[in-house]
C-alpha cells in the first residue's frame, strides 16, 4: 500500500523514473565491458590475444599507448625481435597495388631443366587456378597480411599440417609478376605433398605479394636530393596533408618526376628497409629478371632497389636500415633507438630508421648491382646515369677508412671513422671501450661494427662479411671497368669509373690478404676451418650464426673464384655457388676487347685515404673446399656454440634470441649448400647429399606451428615458441630453396609422377 502511493505522488514517479534509467545505464555499460563484446567488434579495432589467435608466441608488445617515459629496452625495436620492432606509433599503411604487366619470359630455373605451363592471361585467372577461401576478404577489402594470417584462410591444406592458404588476393598483392605465377602453377603438378606446396605457395611469393611498399619515380627536387639537379624541397611538403598539397598539376610542373626509379622494400613485421634484407628478398627472384623498360616489370623495380640503395649509401654509408623516400607519401616511421643510441657520425632519423655499421649492407648493394648487370649486361648505361658511381665511391671510403687497426706504429689510439654507444641491457646492442670495440690489429680486412643479426661483433674482423664484400666488390669492379670506357658517358664520371675500379680491386685483394693470414684456424677436434670473427692479434672468435652472410652460407658467393686472378665475372645466381656445377666465369661481350684497367694503369691512380699495401708478401695457400667441409662440420654440431638442437628443430642460431633458438633460415642455408658439391663435399644426386637436404626440408616444414610460413626462429624444444610470423627474407630464401631442388631433380630425370624424388613422396 505504501509502495502504490508512493508511486502515485509526483515526486514518487520521478524518484522510479530516475532509478529505471540509472539501471539502464548500468546494463549498457557491463555489455560494453563485458569480455565477450570484445569479440563482437571488428579485429581491425581490437586485437585477440596473442595465445587465442593461433599465430604462436611472437613476444608481441601491444600498440597501446605509454606515458612511461623510461627508454623502453632494447629488445622491444630490435630488427628481428619478433614484432616488437614496430614502433608504438605504427600505423597500417594499405600497400599499393601495382598494375600487373606481361613480359616475354621463356623462364627456366637455372640450368633450364623445368618447363613451365602457359602463363596466365590475368590475375583473375591466376585467382581461379590458386585456392580460394570461403574466409578470405571480400573483394573489395585488403587486410593487412598479419590480420590474414589471423583469419587463417582456407581451405586449408589436405595434409596432417593443415596450412591455411594466406596469399592475399591477386588484386591486394604489392607487386604482380605473372611469371611467378606461372611457375607456381607448374610446381603445383611437380610437388605431391599438399602441406610442402602449400608452404612453398605462401612463403615463395611472399614479398612481392606483401612488402612492396612503394614502386615509384624520384622528383625533380626531392629533399634527399635526387642528384637531378633542382632546388630542394622540404620534406614537409612530400608528406603534406590534401589540403595542404599542392596542386597535382602544379605540383608535376614544379616538381617533375624524373625517370630515376625508386623501390621501397620493408622486412615484413617491421616498417623500415634494411639494405641487406631488401637485397636478399628481391634476390630470390633472381631467375626472373629479364630486360625490360616497363614499370611493371622485375627489371624496374630491380633497378629501382639499385638507385635506391645509392641514395642511402650516399647519404649515411655507416648506417644499414632506412626510411621510405619522400616521394613515396609515407611518413617515416619513429624509431624508439633514436634517442638510445650514439653514433658517430650522427644520423637523420628522417632519413634513416636505424643506423648500425654493417659490412654486409654494403655487400649486398654490389650484390644485386653485379646480378643485375650479370642478367642484363645491354643496360650498362643504367650504372652511370644516377648516383652508383658516387654511391660506390662512398662505400669503399667507408669501408677503406675502417681498415684501420686501433693503434698506430707507435702505440697511439686512432680515432675511428664509426663509433657507436646504446643505452641497453643487452651487450650485443652496443660497442666496448666507448664505441670503438675491442681492439684490432690492421690485416687488410674491413672492421664491422655489427653483424647481419644485427648484434655487435666480439671481435671486428667479421669473416663472413669479409668475404661477402671481397667477392662483389670484384664483380662489381667490372660494371665500373665497363662504365670507364663507355661511350657517351660524362667524362669525369669516366675518370671516376677509372680511378674507382682499381681503387675496388685494391681493397678486395687486401681484405682477401688479411682472411687468408687470420680467419683460417686450427681446431682442435676439426683440423683447418673459418674462424667467425678475428682481430689481428691471434685471437678468434670460432661460431657461427644463422644470419648471411654465414660461414656456413659461404658458397653462396662463389668467394673460391677470385677475379683478380683470371679478370673475370661469375654470371649466374649468388655467384653461381648455388648451382651443383660452377660455371665457367667469363667477361661481359663489351668487356672483351678491352684492356683490363689493371694492366692499363701503371702506376695506379693514388689509393684512398689511409690506404696502405697489404700484399707485399704472399698470404698463405689455402685449400678452401677442405677448410669450409670441416667448418661445415663443425657448424652443425653442438661444438658450435650457438647450434640449437632439439625435437622441433636444429639449426644454427645466434645471440640475436639466444641460446636454443634455432633459426630456420640456418636450416634452409644447410640445405642449399649441400648441392655445392665441391665445397661441401655432398656428391650430386647421392644418398648422402639427399639425406641433408631432406633433414633440412622436414624440419623446415614442421616448424611452422600450423601458420604455412617459414619464421625467423624456432625454439628447438618448442615449435610452438617463435617469432615473426611475417618476415620475407627467410619464406623467400626457402622458396629458392624447393626450385633449386627441382632443378636438381629435373636434371637428373627424377621421375616426380612415380613418387620419387624429394618433391614426388608424402611428407605427412
Amino acid at each position: 500500500m505504501g509502495l502504490s502511493q508512493a508511486f502515485s505522488s509526483r515526486r514518487g514517479r520521478i524518484f522510479a523514473l530516475t532509478a529505471f534509467l540509472a539501471l539502464v545505464i548500468l546494463l549498457v555499460g557491463y555489455q560494453t565491458a563485458s569480455p565477450l563484446s570484445i569479440y563482437r567488434q571488428d579485429p581491425v579495432v581490437l586485437k585477440q590475444p596473442e595465445h587465442e589467435q593461433g599465430i604462436g608466441h611472437e613476444h608481441q608488445e601491444t600498440d597501446e599507448e605509454s606515458h612511461d617515459l623510461t627508454p623502453p629496452p632494447l629488445e622491444t625495436w630490435n630488427h628481428h625481435e619478433g614484432n616488437t620492432g614496430i614502433p608504438a606509433n605504427h600505423e597500417d599503411v594499405s600497400p599499393p597495388t601495382t598494375p600487373s604487366g606481361k613480359e616475354d619470359i621463356d623462364l627456366g630455373l637455372g640450368i633450364g631443366t623445368i618447363e613451365v605451363g602457359e602463363e596466365p592471361n590475368s590475375p583473375d585467372e591466376t585467382q581461379e587456378v590458386s585456392p580460394t577461401a570461403s574466409s578470405t576478404p571480400a573483394e573489395e577489402e585488403c587486410v593487412s597480411f598479419e590480420r590474414l594470417q589471423r583469419m587463417k584462410p582456407g581451405p586449408l591444406s589436405a595434409g596432417k599440417r593443415q596450412f591455411p592458404y594466406v596469399r592475399p588476393p591477386p588484386h591486394c598483392r604489392t607487386f604482380q609478376l605473372p611469371a611467378l605465377e606461372k611457375l607456381i602453377e607448374r610446381m603445383r603438378t611437380v610437388i605431391k605433398d599438399p602441406d610442402l606446396f602449400r608452404l612453398f605457395e605462401n612463403s615463395y611469393p611472399n614479398t612481392l605479394d606483401t612488402m612492396i611498399k612503394w614502386h615509384g619515380y624520384a622528383r625533380n627536387s626531392s629533399p634527399w636530393d635526387t642528384n637531378n639537379g633542382g632546388t630542394s624541397k622540404s620534406l614537409a611538403s612530400f608528406l603534406a596533408t590534401p589540403d595542404e598539397a599542392q596542386d597535382p598539376e602544379e605540383e608535376e610542373e614544379s616538381n617533375p618526376e624524373t625517370d630515376e626509379e625508386l623501390t621501397y622494400i620493408i622486412t615484413g613485421d617491421i616498417d623500415a628497409m634494411w639494405l641487406r634484407d631488401s637485397a636478399s628478398q628481391l634476390y630470390s627472384y633472381l631467375p626472373f629478371l629479364t630486360p625490360s623498360p616497363e614499370k611493371s616489370s622485375l627489371a624496374s623495380l630491380w633497378r629501382g632497389l639499385i638507385n635506391s640503395h645509392a641514395r642511402y649509401i650516399v647519404i649515411s654509408p655507416y648506417c644499414h636500415s632506412f626510411q621510405p623516400p619522400p616521394e613515396s607519401g609515407i611518413p617515416p616511421t619513429r624509431n624508439g633507438a633514436y634517442s638510445q643510441n650514439n653514433p658517430q657520425p650522427p644520423y637523420d632519423p628522417q632519413k634513416v630508421f636505424d643506423c648500425k655499421w654493417e659490412l654486409d649492407s654494403l655487400a649486398s648493394f654490389l650484390q644485386i648491382s653485379s646480378a643485375y648487370h650479370a642478367r642484363v649486361p645491354e643496360d650498362l648505361h643504367f650504372f652511370g646515369k644516377y648516383r652508383w658511381i658516387e654511391a660506390v665511391q662512398a662505400a669503399v671510403d667507408a669501408a677503406a677508412a675502417m681498415r684501420l687497426g686501433t693503434y698506430d706504429e707507435e702505440g697511439k689510439v686512432l680515432p675511428s671513422a664509426w663509433t657507436f654507444t646504446g643505452w641497453t641491457n643487452r651487450g650485443s646492442e652496443t660497442l666496448t671501450n666507448d664505441g670503438l670495440g675491442n681492439p684490432v690489429k690492421e690485416n687488410g680486412m674491413v672492421r664491422s661494427g655489427f653483424r647481419p643479426s644485427d648484434d655487435a661483433c666480439i671481435f671486428q674482423l667479421l669473416t663472413p662479411s669479409n668475404m661477402m664484400f671481397a667477392a662483389y666488390l670484384e664483380q662489381a669492379s667490372v660494371i665500373m671497368e665497363g662504365l670507364a670506357g663507355l661511350d657517351g658517358l660524362d667524362q669525369k664520371k669516366k675518370a671516376m669509373a677509372k680511378n674507382m675500379t682499381v681503387q675496388m680491386r685494391d681493397l678486395a685483394r687486401g681484405t682477401r690478404h688479411g682472411i687468408a693470414k687470420d680467419a683460417v684456424v686450427t681446431h682442435r677436434e676439426f683440423g683447418e676451418m673459418f674462424a667467425y670473427e678475428v682481430d689481428g692479434y691471434g685471437s678468434a672468435n670460432l661460431m657461427d650464426d644463422a644470419n648471411v652472410p654465414s660461414l656456413l652460407a659461404f658458397p653462396l658467393w662463389n668467394y673460391t673464384y677470385s677475379l683478380l686472378d683470371q679478370k673475370t665475372i661469375v654470371k649466374t645466381t649468388h655467384g653461381g655457388s648455388r648451382d651443383s656445377n660452377t660455371q665457367t666465369p667469363n667477361r661481359s661481350e663489351s668487356d672483351q676487347d678491352q684492356p683490363s684497367l689493371d694492366d692499363e694503369l701503371s702506376p695506379p691512380s693514388p689509393p684512398p685515404p689511409n690506404s696502405k699495401p697489404y700484399t707485399t708478401t704472399p698470404p698463405p695457400s689455402h685449400n678452401y673446399s677442405h677448410i669450409y667441409q670441416n667448418t661445415r662440420r663443425f657448424i652443425l654440431s653442438l661444438s658450435n656454440p650457438y647450434f640449437a638442437a632439439g625435437p622441433a628443430l636444429s639449426a644454427v642460431g645466434g645471440p640475436h634470441l639466444g641460446p636454443g633458438k634455432g633459426w630456420p633460415m640456418a636450416a634452409t642455408v644447410a640445405a642449399l649448400t649441400a648441392y655445392n658439391s665441391e665445397l661441401s663435399g655432398l656428391s650430386s644426386g647421392a644418398k648422402e647429399q639427399e639425406k641433408t637436404v631432406e633433414q633440412q626440408l622436414r624440419m623446415i616444414l614442421d616448424s611452422t606451428s600450423g601458420t604455412g610460413v617459414v619464421h625467423e626462429t624456432v625454439n628447438a624444444w618448442n615449435e610452438k615458441d617463435w617469432t615473426r610470423s611475417w618476415f620475407g627474407w627467410a619464406n623467400g630464401l626457402f622458396g629458392e630453396l624447393i626450385v633449386k631442388i627441382a632443378d636438381d631433380e629435373a636434371g637428373r630425370g627424377v621421375k616426380w609422377e612415380s613418387g620419387e624424388g624429394l618433391l614426388g613422396r608424402s611428407w605427412q
